[in-house]
């Protein structure tokens, strides 16, 4: 798909761009898609070990990664998808509180599944976006 512009942000984004052969993001017309951002601090890749520092980093990595496509960030967020080890309510409640802060004028559609396993060890949450983002 080269006609597709793709991006990938500095440090972790470019880490794992070369180490797992995906993009963080890719803009498809007026729509950014976002892979799963997890609770990294972006430029090392370390994780957040408590559950609700590592979800506010996941909203933050979700902003980080919009604004590096081209977006506004989360203000142009209408679909969510997060994926969590455990689905708690302690996360629950700490995703809320993020949709407060990063979406304080709408609400977008949100899809909450609970896994097993994500893409590193010490991941508990990942957090994928759909924007519009009209030229």
């Amino acid at each position: 798909m080269s006609h597709l512009t793709y991006y990938n942000y500095d440090g972790v984004g470019k880490r794992n761009q070369a180490k797992f052969k995906y993009s963080q993001a890719v803009r498809i017309g007026d729509r950014i898609e976002c892979a799963g951002q997890g609770g990294w601090d972006p430029e090392t890749g370390v994780f957040y070990r408590e559950i609700n520092a590592q979800i506010d980093q996941a909203f933050a990595n979700v902003d980080l990664n919009l604004k590096d496509a081209g977006g506004k960030g989360w203000k142009q967020v209408f679909r969510v998808n997060s994926y969590h080890i455990p689905l708690n309510d302690e996360a629950l409640e700490a995703m809320v509180r993020n949709f407060k802060k990063w979406l304080p004028n709408h609400e977008p559609i949100w899809t909450v599944i609970g896994v097993t396993r994500l893409g590193e060890d010490d991941m508990r949450v990942e957090i994928e976006v759909v924007a519009h983002d009209p030229k």
